[in-house]
């Protein structure tokens, strides 16, 4: 944990220009759904809250404080710990089901928001805008740090064992859950939901998955579709090719055929059920897999 702290530090650190903004653009989170993604779908999954210590948290970082959503089983811990990495819309009320299902399974689970300082994400109505003025201005650097004081915060305060880690992301956050996997020595295991794997660089965006490969430190899972609109199938291809290239055949990548984009967002059009079904039946088992053990583990 002290290595934890300290990388955060250092990324956020003066010498870092980046990350010295000391506004937070959000001190708490959303509520509800995001606006770009309404109306909400009829299948939308609700888990319920009861038995559960579930809520917003504050977790500190060397510029200010991110508001984040936290849910874990109510009674003893120390729980194994999932980081839960939000779409581009931000930490709204998929995210924060999404972390109660993982708390009935017996995690602690802890979604940050990671555009707190760039802007509140649920507010925007327009898709394009919002990538333009909030997800391109959100360096990679930032995230790395951020998701790191949310492990340091769950283990420190709040009965996590970071011992058993693991992170997972959808869409934006998928792609944040391989660059994640190959920044923290820490993590157990990951499962990337369709996030994108090599699109390239920018001056802020700085890491492209396929090209960290030999970097991965822990085994990830790629749930993707073979008609996802913004990653094509040769992208997926690439990514496999670069694993194991780089030697890393403890990780994998299940292409749902003619799966779309988003297939687990019950709240979208998109949504699959038995794909999500599915998903969330693969990511489950492998976590328990690979030493992030939750109830049932």
């Amino acid at each position: 944990m002290e290595r934890i702290h300290a990388e955060a530090q250092c990324l956020l650190s003066p010498l870092n220009p980046t990350l010295t903004r000391r506004i937070f653009a959000m001190t708490t989170l959303a509520s509800g759904f995001a606006l770009s993604t309404l109306p909400v779908s009829a299948q939308t999954i609700t888990t319920p809250a009861d038995g559960l210590a579930a809520g917003e948290v504050a977790i500190p970082v060397a510029d200010g404080s991110l508001p984040a959503y936290r849910a874990k089983p109510a009674g003893q811990g120390p729980f194994p710990i999932i980081l839960v990495i939000q779409e581009i819309f931000g930490v709204h009320e998929y995210i924060k089901d999404v972390c109660r299902r993982f708390a009935r399974e017996g995690y602690l689970a802890v979604a940050p928001e990671m555009f707190a300082r760039q802007g509140n994400a649920a507010a925007y109505t327009d898709t394009a805008k919002l990538i333009a003025d909030i997800v391109s201005k959100v360096p990679d650097a930032q995230v790395m740090a951020d998701l790191d004081a949310a492990v340091a915060w769950a283990a420190g305060q709040d009965g996590g064992d970071a011992s058993r880690l693991g992170v997972t992301g959808f869409c934006w956050g998928g792609r944040a859950t391989w660059l994640y996997a190959a920044h923290s020595p820490d993590v157990k295991a990951g499962v990337a939901w369709y996030g994108r794997l090599a699109t390239p660089a920018t001056a802020l965006q700085t890491m492209v998955p396929v090209e960290l490969t030999d970097r991965i430190k822990a085994p990830v899972l790629g749930l993707y579709g073979e008609k996802d609109g913004g990653i094509p199938v040769e992208d997926v291809e690439k990514m496999r090719a670069a694993l194991a290239a780089a030697g890393k055949t403890e990780s994998h990548i299940h292409l749902y055929p003619e799966g779309p984009h988003g297939f687990h967002a019950d709240y979208r059009p998109s949504y699959r059920p038995e794909m999500a079904a599915d998903g969330w039946k693969r990511c489950l088992e492998w976590f328990r897999a690979n030493g992030v053990a939750g109830k049932a583990g």
